[in-house]
């Protein structure tokens, strides 16, 4: 049948039209409509029941292995510290008195106690397990994020991701950025050699200013000179940068919206059938159109009972908030708990883990546990918690103004926190040595770190990514890590 001379008017459902409305007021381009037609009628289908996610938790900075999941009471006092191991419902595995919550649910997760890489400074750490790749890529710059960088695990995972159909983003990072407290920003984070169109999806949750640490409020520390009040800090849901003087009662005010509409309206007829929709605006457009992927990222209007027992807190509300964008379909969610390197405890390693650091974390990973499992979702779900590093060995004398003692930097061996995700509870994989300092049995990679969640994620060993000149490169570049 020979098409006709005029091209017909295509049908605009109300939500269409509304999400149309919108392309102007985002600085889209028009070739985004067609994609808007989807998402409007992919708003309405069912979700699915089953999907499988990972939530990537990063501790900047780096753990001290001896002071969490790795203790070591027979060695001397020097390399020991401060804290006593306590049994956990694991028969032979002992773990710092200062988790006691997470002790008492180990039949529900596991440990790699054998991580280990060659990079003792910051951003080489960041860059290896950000990654999942342990050497630095020609023209690193431990400074300012590059061109030629290896793609993140997130950048990896929400470009080969399938979208699902509410349109949220594949991959998400919260609640902020990693910047160190000088203003340089971490390398490691991005789509590095995939380009910046294809960067995760940053949640800018968290008012990072420069002197903000820890969990706050409760939990807040500053580095030097001790805690401080944080009444006036908010965490929030993302600013998705409507234009200025644009409330969220304009966006949908139908009167409003008409008028940018009909001011649209040919164009928008005109190329209904254009090119695809640049995935981080269309998300955007989801997110401030669907009151169900708004729900998504409100953790303050959250049941208070939630809130309570994850903490109300920065590190509670960064796991909440994960736990609800997966469960909206969200593959993989990478929850940095503590910017500017908040456990780099080189002072007061002790105060800070056991008043700021470890009882947030605790809490919030417990009831994050509790929550997956009670939903059916944790089979489903892995959870992985490292940082950059661990922390040497030997206790330093004190450093810094308050000569209070700590841990220094240390790649040689860290330990890796892993729940769900099918992988079994109560499990350790390898062993470090009697110090804490070097892996005795079973060392493991980034990549195959990296391998872990990717597999998890149900992306097959075959899969590949491709630069902007059509060239493949291997998601893969290490073996998932056995633990049965």
């Amino acid at each position: 049948m020979p098409l006709p001379a005029v091209p017909q008017h295509l049908p605009f459902a109300r939500r269409t039209m509304l999400q149309a409305g919108s392309i102007g007021l985002l600085g889209l381009g028009l070739n985004h409509v067609t994609a808007l037609r989807e998402a409007a009628a992919g708003s309405s289908a069912e979700r699915p029941t089953r999907h499988r996610s990972a939530i990537f938790i990063f501790l900047s900075g780096g753990l001290t292995q001896h002071d969490s999941f790795d203790p070591k009471p027979d060695a001397p006092v020097g390399i020991r510290g401060e804290f006593a191991p306590i049994a956990t419902r694991t028969s032979g595995m002992h773990v710092c008195e200062h988790l006691p919550l997470l002790a008492a649910r180990s039949d529900k997760w596991s440990l790699v106690r054998s991580l280990t890489t060659p990079h003792n400074e910051h951003s080489q750490g960041h860059f290896s397990i950000l990654t999942g790749r342990t050497p630095m890529p020609p023209g690193f710059s431990a400074v300012a994020p590059m061109p030629g960088d290896w793609p993140s695990i997130a950048a990896v995972a929400g470009d080969v991701l399938p979208r699902r159909s509410n349109n949220l983003p594949p991959a998400i990072v919260l609640p902020e950025r990693l910047i160190h407290r000088t203003g340089r920003t971490i390398p490691g984070q991005f789509g590095g050699q995939m380009g910046p169109n294809r960067d995760p999806w940053f949640v800018e949750a968290s008012p990072f200013n420069g002197n903000t640490y820890g969990a706050y409020p409760d939990y807040e520390f500053h580095f030097v000179t001790g805690r401080h009040h944080t009444e006036s800090l908010k965490f929030q849901a993302p600013n998705l940068s409507l234009p200025q003087g644009l409330s969220m009662s304009r966006l949908t005010d139908r009167g409003t919206l008409l008028g940018i509409i009909d001011r649209q309206r040919a164009d928008l007829e005109r190329t209904a059938q254009a090119e695809s929709f640049d995935n981080h605006r269309q998300a955007a457009i989801s997110l401030l159109t669907e009151a169900r992927m708004q729900r998504a990222f409100d953790i303050h209007n959250a049941d208070p009972r939630d809130q309570d027992r994850y903490g109300r807190n920065a590190f509670g509300w960064s796991l909440l908030m994960a736990r609800q964008l997966v469960e909206m379909g969200t593959g993989l969610v990478q929850v940095n708990l503590g910017n500017n390197e908040t456990w780099d405890t080189h002072e007061n390693n002790f105060p800070l883990l056991r008043d700021c650091l470890l009882p947030p974390t605790d809490r919030a990973l417990s009831a994050l546990i509790d929550d997956l499992h009670e939903r059916g979702r944790l089979e489903d779900t892995l959870i992985v918690m490292c940082g950059e590093m661990g922390r040497t060995p030997k206790v330093n004398a004190g450093t810094g103004e308050s000569k209070t003692p700590g841990r220094d930097h240390w790649g040689a061996v860290q330990s890796v926190f892993v729940a769900g995700g099918c992988v079994p509870g109560g499990v350790v994989v390898g062993a470090s040595d009697k110090d804490g300092a070097y892996p005795s049995k079973s060392p493991q990679t980034p990549e195959n770190l990296a391998a872990t969640i990717y597999h998890s994620l149900g992306i097959p060993e075959t899969a590949a990514w491709k630069d902007d000149a059509g060239r493949p490169f291997h998601v893969y570049h290490g073996e998932p890590i056995a633990f049965g």
